[in-house]
């Protein structure tokens, strides 16, 4: 009995662990979206669009990477002319979460100077991969 108890425990290790080691490959890499034209508009951001590209931020209260993704965000669009950041409360847009069926925070959306979504990343992107897909939108 105690060895079927060990069986099971290292089973679930081992399949915790592939978890853990997928979802940190994927988490924060920003990937190519074609939402179609559907473009965002300062009144739907509630604020303007950059000139040139704008990073839309979707954070919630308690969310500690939507900080560090913040900082991320700031420095990228302070560095690069032309570029805004926005960052809305997921909790108070829910209809526009829903929308783009953002499941966590947070959530990134590099949008071109039409307000096009061109990448989006589901958690914390790293400031490289941000700045290279700033070159897709400008």
């Amino acid at each position: 009995m105690e060895t079927t108890g060990l069986v099971v425990c290292a089973a679930v290790l081992a399949v915790a662990a592939a978890f853990g080691l997928v979802r940190g490959r994927r988490d924060g890499r920003l990937k190519v979206r074609d939402d179609g034209e559907r473009a965002f508009g300062a009144a739907e951001l509630g604020a303007e669009l950059g000139e040139r590209a704008t990073l839309v931020q979707f954070s919630s209260a308690f969310c500690q990477p939507c900080r560090a993704t913040r900082r991320t965000l700031s420095d990228v669009a302070g560095m690069v002319d032309g570029v805004a950041h926005v960052e809305l409360d997921a909790e108070e847009r829910l209809e526009l979460v829903r929308e783009l069926g953002i499941l966590r925070t947070p959530t990134v959306l590099v949008l071109d100077a039409r307000g096009c979504v061109v990448r989006r990343a589901a958690g914390q992107p790293r400031k490289a991969d941000v700045i290279a897909a700033l070159g897709e939108a400008v």
